[in-house]
């Protein structure tokens, strides 16, 4: 199946540990998808522990009204400077997502979202829309560690 990639870069007003152990929490995964996307996972455990080798299941709302199946994310590596999932869904099977982390040397971060998206005849709009969903999630992350750094 032919895939396209969507790549974006930011730097983050926040050092890496702020970030990494921001990442960890499926409630900022929730906030930064909004109003793209909502997650809720199937099983009702908002506990989710995002480590190697954990797989968890999530109904995905697109826009946060349109049912868009099961989304799967399949963690293949959680470092604090790489974090790697095989993603997919009832209708993009592949979603390779990596996120990457580098401390710079003035207390901020530089963060990278790269997506592999393979959804075969379809590929091109759900990559437009992810092109679209990355620089949201990258300009609510800057909002949200602005706000929480002026306080």
């Amino acid at each position: 199946m032919k895939t396209l990639r969507v790549y974006r870069k930011s730097i983050f007003p926040a050092d890496i540990d702020r970030v990494y152990r921001l990442l960890k929490k499926l409630k900022m995964l929730q906030y930064i998808a909004k109003p793209y996307a909502s997650f809720t996972p199937v099983d009702g455990d908002s506990n989710i522990r995002w480590e190697k080798g954990q797989t968890t299941a999530f109904s995905f709302k697109l826009f946060c009204l349109i049912p868009f199946g099961v989304h799967t994310i399949r963690v293949i590596s959680f470092s604090k400077q790489d974090i790697y999932t095989h993603e997919s869904n009832t209708y993009v099977p592949i979603w390779n997502h990596r996120i990457r982390l580098r401390p710079l040397s003035d207390g901020r971060t530089e963060y990278s979202d790269e997506v592999e998206i393979g959804a075969g005849w379809k590929t091109v709009f759900v990559w437009l829309w992810a092109k679209c969903f990355y620089a949201h999630r990258q300009r609510k992350w800057i909002k949200y560690l602005s706000k929480a750094r002026s306080k």
